[in-house]
């Protein structure tokens, strides 16, 4: 999922380089929100494995 949020913010990086300020939008607005999900994806990863713990 990170893999996506950063090629979309290339592609928005890009669009903006060359004038395409609705593209560009579009792309940092789903880069965003796909790192958003990531990122509360990893910290609930994060929390299972210690509240679970090693096993034996």
């Amino acid at each position: 999922m990170l893999y996506w949020a950063l090629t979309f913010l290339v592609v928005a990086l890009v669009a903006g380089v060359f004038g395409f300020g609705g593209i560009a939008s579009a792309s940092a607005g789903i880069a965003q929100i796909l790192f958003v999900i990531f990122l509360v994806l990893f910290v609930v990863a994060m929390v299972v494995r210690a509240l679970k713990g090693r096993s034996p």
